[in-house]
């Protein structure tokens, strides 16, 4: 009942999104739609891509003296630092574990400037768009936010209720521990001075969600959490709750224990995430995300062109040497999404 459509390439005229089905009523704050796209935004910081966009976002529809209409919502947001001569040398070049080929096979061409709809450039409409959704939920009383948790090796605790949310801003890396944050930034610069890359791991939280949101076959909450993680570039990994790790668990260990807390039910243990059943219960909402290393790296690269010929390619332009920090918003983003939408779905079933 929350849907967005985004447009543009990244180095097209711009980036946009269409936000349909916002209820009315809803306060859109502007500046907060601008300082989401900030945390976002290209060359914050050393350790991330030099490309210097201020990602101004323009509202040009559905909302009214502040206020969200109930119609679609516009918003734009103009590119003013496209290089696309950096990518002329690879203008007919397949490049290793870039959508290249794929977007080749599919459509018989491509935009090669910047990967064009295939670029991360374009969730910065997806950002936006979650600005929206997370005005929303802020006035249902429902909290979210994510961070770094792991760079490489360098690995946090996944005990999430013991981190200061208040830290995860005051580092480039976005991780709450800032002993570990400043040995990741430092791993990040070595990798980048290195011409290479590296993956990394967000963690999210939801903090009062309401019992009842996501349905119990096809469209379960965490399945749809987990297909808006896995839409967003080069996430590779998605696990809720206790994840993997419950593999290692036996039942009797694993098992959430309901009780009664005053007008709440409550679980002694939250193993299960916050979903159980594909539905909420109430309880934190925690995942991980695995994101990969960047795919351009400045050391060459064997592969071949359009014609199946052998090439060498070699990375040019300006790219994230890791890309974790600068995915925390947008994790953020599609969790608001995700929460917007099943939040007006239980309100619709329930009439």
């Amino acid at each position: 009942m929350f849907r967005i459509s985004t447009f543009g390439e990244s180095h097209g005229k711009a980036l946009g999104v269409i936000v349909d089905g916002c209820p009315a009523g809803v306060s859109i704050d502007e500046a907060f739609i601008q300082e989401e796209l900030a945390r976002r935004r290209p060359g914050q910081s050393k350790i991330v891509t030099q490309r210097k966009e201020a990602d101004q976002v323009q509202i040009l529809s559905g909302v009214f003296e502040g206020v969200s209409t109930g119609t679609p919502i516009g918003m734009v947001i103009f590119n003013s630092d496209a290089r696309s001569k950096d990518y002329s040398h690879i203008a007919d070049k397949f490049r290793p574990s870039h959508a290249d080929y794929t977007f080749h096979a599919k459509y018989g061409r491509r935009d090669y400037r910047g990967g064009g709809r295939s670029s991360a450039r374009e969730t910065a409409a997806r950002v936006a768009a979650g600005a929206i959704a997370k005005l929303f939920l802020q006035q249902q009383g429902i909290d979210l936010f994510a961070y770094v948790s792991q760079v490489g090796k360098l690995q946090m605790s996944n005990n999430y209720s013991k981190i200061s949310k208040e830290n995860i801003e005051s580092n480039p890396v976005r991780c709450p521990d800032q002993d570990l944050a400043a040995e990741m930034e430092t791993l990040i610069k070595e990798v980048r001075k290195d011409g290479d890359t590296i993956g990394g791991v967000v963690s999210a939280v939801v903090k009062n969600c309401p019992a009842g949101l996501g349905e119990p076959v096809f469209d379960k909450f965490h399945a749809d959490l987990a297909k808006a993680m896995l839409s967003i570039n080069a996430c590779k990994g998605f696990e809720y709750g206790s994840g993997f790790a419950g593999v290692s668990m036996r039942g009797s260990e694993h098992n959430d224990a309901f009780y009664q807390d005053g007008d709440e039910v409550k679980t002694r243990s939250n193993h299960s995430g916050g979903v159980q059943g594909g539905i909420t219960n109430g309880m934190d909402i925690y995942f991980r995300c695995a994101f990969k290393p960047v795919a351009t790296i400045v050391s060459e690269q064997e592969s071949i062109n359009e014609a199946g010929e052998e090439v060498v390619v070699t990375g040019k332009g300006r790219h994230d040497p890791c890309v974790v920090p600068r995915a925390v918003p947008i994790v953020e983003a599609m969790t608001a999404l995700v929460l917007a939408d099943h939040l007006l779905r239980q309100r619709a079933a329930q009439l």
